[in-house]
């Protein structure tokens, strides 16, 4: 059975991906074929010709239109076809599903459901994008071995970074700190903050900490797969306001899960931070640690993965930090109910 949600807003690509060329990519277990139109634009459609399904992508762009490299059938962006080599009748089935897209935040994002919900407003916003004092690493690209629900189980889980991020973002201070979990209508919050405790190895080195501090890890999930970490660090004692938070040592990390097939995600991430914001070396800095942490978690949870697979169980045993990885599991349990109703007869061509 599926886990995919398809009405939902996904990154199909940083927008630097997206070019003349004909890129494919799978996306939900759908071949994708990517490309932009003469005019800028992007455009997507299905990476299949319906004559003898060979990939598009193995094809030619010729302007705006995408030529099958089999036979030469020819499609325009919205799927239709425009030419059968050798015959002036063009038959009916001569057609692929072209996907709504939208570009923000250098991202191409990618509606792989019912065309008629593809609202842009429902893209998750991002804090402090593009404000003066704000340093961002974007186009940051992982691939996981594993199902995009283990890695939003782990994105709502502050509890893991003591053990699995020793060297980034976790040290032994928040071993015994319970975490709190807040639920809305289309999100979940798992948060929690470790006072009078050492700075971890990233504030240590990127801030400006001469003694403990107060630290917080507020942990976003937006349904179906986006998450986002507010995570920083305050001198002991100070009060936790907005103001005194962006004044301290501040990030947003965003994680943008694509589902690629059932046992593998396309993870794209950007990085905001108040600190050094103008400094390319920080950035570079930023980006190694950053990735270092995903990385960690993504070798751990190809294990997870493999280990699920093998035994045909997901877990044995629960925990209490299990209670906001179970209410968004639920909550897109949900979801996929809603979108029960079969798709119709040229939804997948």
């Amino acid at each position: 059975m599926s886990t995919f949600v398809r009405n939902a807003w996904y990154v199909a690509a940083w927008s630097h991906e997206v070019g003349r060329q004909l890129l494919a990519r799978t996306i939900l277990g759908d071949p994708v074929l990517l490309y932009r139109r003469e005019d800028g634009q992007p455009a997507a459609l299905v990476d299949r010709c319906p004559h003898k399904l060979a990939p598009l992508s193995l094809g030619e762009l010729k302007g705006d239109h995408v030529q099958c490299g089999y036979h030469g059938m020819t499609f325009d962006c919205t799927g239709s076809c425009v030419r059968v080599p050798g015959q002036q009748n063009i038959p009916p089935t001569a057609r692929v599903r072209a996907y709504p897209l939208h570009e923000r935040y250098n991202a191409v994002w990618i509606w792989m459901g019912d065309p008629a919900l593809a609202d842009p407003a429902a893209i998750v916003e991002v804090p402090r994008y593009g404000e003066p004092g704000w340093g961002l690493v974007d186009g940051q690209y992982l691939h996981f071995r594993s199902n995009y629900l283990n890695i939003t189980d782990n994105l709502v889980d502050p509890a893991h970074t003591t053990y699995v991020h020793k060297k980034t973002i976790g040290n032994a201070a928040g071993e015994d700190v319970g975490v709190t979990v807040e639920q809305g209508d289309a999100h979940v919050l798992a948060y929690r903050w470790i006072r009078n405790a050492p700075p971890v190895p990233l504030v240590a080195r990127m801030g400006n900490f001469r003694g403990v501090t107060d630290r917080w890890q507020y942990y976003y999930l937006h349904l179906p797969s986006t998450s986002y970490v507010d995570f920083g660090s305050i001198d002991a004692g100070t009060e936790p306001s907005e103001a005194n938070k962006d004044s301290g040592f501040r990030s947003f990390s965003f994680n943008f899960l694509t589902p690629e097939t059932e046992s593998t995600t396309h993870y794209f991430w950007l990085h905001l931070r108040n600190y050094h914001p103008g400094d390319p070396k920080v950035s570079a800095d930023v980006a190694s640690l950053m990735a270092l942490t995903f990385q960690e978690d993504a070798d751990l949870l190809a294990f997870v993965q493999r280990e699920q697979e093998r035994t045909g169980v997901r877990e044995y045993t629960r925990l209490a930090i299990d209670n906001a990885p179970a209410r968004i599991r639920r909550m897109v349990e949900r979801l996929q109910a809603a979108e029960a109703t079969p798709p119709g007869p040229d939804s997948r061509a």
